[in-house]
């Protein structure tokens, strides 16, 4: 199993969207490092969701329900299916994230602009336990 995290802006897509919808196509993604790792998303992949903008903080988890395919605004780039796996009981914020010296080297810490980005074991785990 490989983890992830995806952002989005919460005005216009929300966790508490997902929670709601239970699934939904992620796509919209316009970066080639973005689009690669979202082909390399396998079926029961973790992904964090993290609410960019002002709130800053990583609010919950999604499972990825059905692996990479075309776009359906745009064929030349990649979605995914998500599905709603639970929300965190503490948002990890990036402060948070950049204080712990475990997670320096955090892909969200090094090249936080990017909009998918893989994350490792180690600090999945980390993460699921701050929020607890």
């Amino acid at each position: 199993m490989n983890y992830w995290l995806v952002k989005t802006e919460p005005g216009t897509y929300s966790m508490d969207d997902l929670v709601k919808d239970k699934r939904t196509t992620w796509d919209g993604v316009r970066n080639f490092q973005a689009r690669n790792n979202l082909k390399a998303m396998k079926k029961g992949d973790l992904a964090f969701v993290y609410h960019s903008g002002e709130e800053k903080s990583i609010v919950g988890i999604a499972e990825v329900t059905k692996e990479f395919f075309p776009d359906p605004k745009d064929n030349a780039w990649a979605a995914v299916e998500i599905g709603f796996k639970k929300k965190l009981k503490t948002p990890i914020s990036l402060a948070t994230i950049k204080a712990d010296k475990k997670l320096a080297n955090m892909v969200l810490v090094r090249a936080s602009r990017l909009s998918v980005q893989s994350v490792k074991a180690e600090e999945y785990e980390a993460i699921v336990k701050m929020s607890e």
